[in-house]
């Protein structure tokens, strides 16, 4: 029984540790950003959350809401390589940007 439930958290943990996330990256203008972030929108991501109102509205900011729109493309793309880069603007995390009440979709079971 004991290795059972040592097999059991050793695949949870190692189904944790491989989440992946997609965000812009920092350092960049609030244009830039912004062009992600509609492209991003424009090509399928769900923006719905990051409108006003939304859950992922706040922090009312162009980066979180850059980060929150590749994120939710990156994971209905199935996290295929080159989903997320968006001509370098963004990339790969593997710590979770959720903050303030807002989930990022690690999966594209979560995504929709």
């Amino acid at each position: 029984m004991a290795a059972l439930v040592y097999m059991v958290l050793i695949l949870a943990m190692a189904g944790h540790s491989s989440a992946n996330w997609c965000v812009c990256k920092d350092g960049l203008s609030d244009a830039v950003l912004q062009k992600t972030l509609d492209y991003a929108c424009g090509a399928g991501a769900d923006c719905g959350p990051i409108h006003q109102n939304g859950g992922c509205y706040n922090p009312n900011t162009v980066r979180a809401h850059c980060s929150y729109a590749v994120n939710s493309y990156f994971q209905k793309k199935g996290q295929a390589q080159g989903t997320c880069d968006f001509a370098g603007t963004a990339s790969v995390a593997t710590s979770d940007p959720s903050a303030s009440g807002c989930v990022y979709p690690s999966s594209i079971r979560y995504a929709f």
